[in-house]
Parts: C-alpha cells; structure tokens; sequence
C-alpha cells in the first residue's frame, strides 16, 4: 500500500485543513479529527487522480513522521500501474492493444473510482512485464 503524510492545520473557521507535503496539490478539510482520515483519503485519491489523468509521475511517499493515510490495496495497484505505464511510455490505446480489449476498459482500469477487479489490474501489469506482489504485514 502507498502511504502518504498530511499535515494537520487549524483553520479560523474551526475545521481543520489537511495537507500533504510530497502532493501539494491535495488539500482536505475534516469538521472534527474523527473525520480526517476519511476526508484525507479522498482529497489524496482526488488529486492522484489529476497525476493519472496527466500522465504525470506520481510523487514519492517518503519516510516522514506524523500522521498518515495508507491507501486501499486496490488504488494502490490501479496507480502503480497508471505510473507504470508513464515509466514506460505506454498511452491507454496501447495498453488497450496489448491487452485485446476497447479503450474505455483501460479508462475504467485507471479510475481511482471505479471497483476494477484486482485480477484486471493483475493483466495489464503483466501486458506491461511487470506483477504485483501482496504481502502480509
């Protein structure tokens, strides 16, 4: 899973902004501290999201201390591939071909949003020479 550290900022309005130092373009604001792991997944999610539709590298998590947001298993492996195919220079009409199937599948591959079975994910990454590894820990 990709881990990714926030900073916690009081507002003047009592919420509380989140920010994420190796993604500045990922902001959340949470009501309460109960409310901030969930609302910091989403603003994460939503800003890798840009780096995917942009075919941009993804930004390294790095070894920080403080609080953190792990995110799901499945977005993990939809953005290594995502990030993946931008290493190799792979456009989705590609990974399309390498893969026998219509565009708007890959499309759906790389939408953080979107429940893709883990073993599609598993096939494109393959396509690409590349396997994803689970551990236990």
């Amino acid at each position: 899973m990709l881990i990714y550290h926030y900073t916690l900022v009081p507002d003047d309005n009592g919420t509380l902004l989140i920010r994420f130092p190796e993604v500045p373009e990922a902001a959340a604001v949470a009501e309460t501290e109960a409310e901030v792991p969930v609302q910091a997944v989403d603003g994460l999610e939503a800003a890798l999201q840009m780096y995917v539709d942009a075919r941009r590298p993804l930004p390294v998590a790095s070894c920080l201390t403080g609080p953190a947001v792990a995110l799901s298993t499945a977005v993990t492996a939809k953005l290594l591939l995502a990030d993946e195919m931008v290493r190799q220079g792979v456009r989705k009409a590609d990974l399309a071909r390498l893969l026998g199937v219509h565009p708007p599948q890959v499309d759906r591959l790389l939408d953080l949003g979107h429940s893709s079975r883990i073993e599609s994910v598993e096939a494109a990454l393959s396509a690409l020479g590349r396997h994803l590894e689970v551990a236990l820990a």
